[in-house]
């Protein structure tokens, strides 16, 4: 099998896993049994863990809150934020291209007396700065854009968001899933209140994540119960998923550079030999300010899900899109928002990689790739008469 789906999950690193197993089996005391050895030991293995976190973006140590993933952490800062400073306005900026896990909760707060505004996109899937500010309002408290996009891969100018933000007095969250680990990020350079992370895209664990919230920031808490995390988000603390996100996360920034350039270069392979060799084909997002691992293309005349069975058989794994809108039948959202029509969004595949994949792989794929869509296509009506 040649795994080509990172931005639905990644395999966890044998380093990483080295780091988890001492907490499970030796040091798996309470973090919050302070006075005990085992509770001691284990508080400081998570401590070390929110520090390593916290230096990856910029950002200090009680600023780092761990969660259970980015669904958790957009929840968190979205709900906690806007339900907390609802006596300075009720108005909310997202755009039409966020993970469900904005959207959603977006349309939860609509129903709880707040007005949100969806920005649109270009046909790239670029917000632009100029489209926030003419969203602003007297009643804007939140502003909320993702860093990357998880599905077509483009990357938002957020440090020139964040700063019309701070200009105005309105707070700034982004949703940095599929970027944390795989661009730079500095949280203070970047103008970012509060930035959504999880542990399972970047090599770590399932069921961790962490938000980041910029000191002095006030929200709701979402989780209630005991006094974990700083009294913010109650449950007894996951402290072997916190070591292993933290040993995954260093691993990825101390590599970036390194990491970034091997997989631009598979990225760009295909890219270019799909866009030179199969015809009738459109690459999703921006060509250059997109993430390294990202290859989004539809194919048309042919249905995604039929390519996307063909390619299993014979051993790759890839993807229509989101892997948490996978089981609907709808095109994706971000590709209709970008101006594609159905018949054409219905045709997309992601191909995203890691520095775990190899350019053989790649060669290997692209072999196959070519036959694929032209056997499809031979059986499509849709595709009569087009040659």
């Amino acid at each position: 099998m040649v795994y080509f789906d990172n931005a639905a999950t990644t395999k966890v690193k044998q380093e990483v896993l080295d780091a988890m197993l001492p907490v499970f089996t030796e040091n798996y005391g309470n973090a919050s049994s302070t006075y005990t050895t085992p509770g001691i030991n284990a508080r400081e293995a998570l401590t070390k863990a929110r520090q390593t976190v916290a230096a990856a973006i910029g950002a200090a140590e009680r600023e780092i809150y761990f969660t259970a993933g980015g669904s958790e952490s957009d929840n968190w800062a979205i709900k906690g934020y806007a339900l907390k400073n609802k006596a300075k306005g009720n108005h909310i900026i997202t755009t039409t291209v966020e993970h469900h896990a904005v959207l959603h909760t977006c349309e939860f707060l609509e129903k709880n007396g707040f007005e949100v505004t969806y920005v649109p996109v270009d046909s790239e899937g670029m917000v632009h700065v100029e489209d926030i500010e003419k969203a602003i309002k007297d009643n804007t408290v939140l502003v909320t854009v993702m860093f990357a996009n998880n599905e077509i891969g483009t990357v938002n100018p957020i440090a020139e968001i964040g700063a019309l933000c701070h200009e105005r007095g309105i707070v700034f969250h982004t949703d940095a899933v599929q970027a944390v680990g795989a661009v730079p990020i500095d949280v203070k350079a970047m103008n970012i209140d509060m930035l959504s992370m999880s542990g399972h895209k970047f090599h770590g664990p399932k069921g961790i994540g962490a938000l980041y919230i910029k000191k002095g920031l006030r929200l709701d808490n979402l989780i209630h119960g005991g006094a974990q995390e700083q009294g913010r988000r109650a449950g007894t603390e996951n402290v072997p998923g916190a070591v292993g996100m933290a040993a995954a996360l260093k691993l990825a920034v101390d590599h970036m550079e390194e990491k970034t350039a091997k997989i631009t270069a598979m990225r760009d392979k295909l890219i270019d030999t799909i866009l030179a060799e199969i015809p009738y084909v459109r690459l999703n997002g921006h060509r250059t300010k997109r993430l390294p691992n990202n290859v989004s293309i539809c194919f048309r005349y042919i249905e995604g899900e039929s390519l996307l069975l063909s390619l299993d058989m014979k051993g790759f794994v890839v993807s229509s899109g989101s892997a948490c809108t996978s089981g609907s039948l709808d095109p994706s959202h971000v590709l209709l928002a970008i101006g594609l029509p159905h018949e054409i969004a219905h045709g997309s595949m992601r191909v995203t990689l890691s520095d775990l994949n190899t350019m053989d792989e790649v060669d290997a794929f692209l072999k196959e790739l070519g036959p694929i869509v032209k056997r499809l296509r031979s059986m499509s009506p849709l595709f009569e008469g087009v040659e």
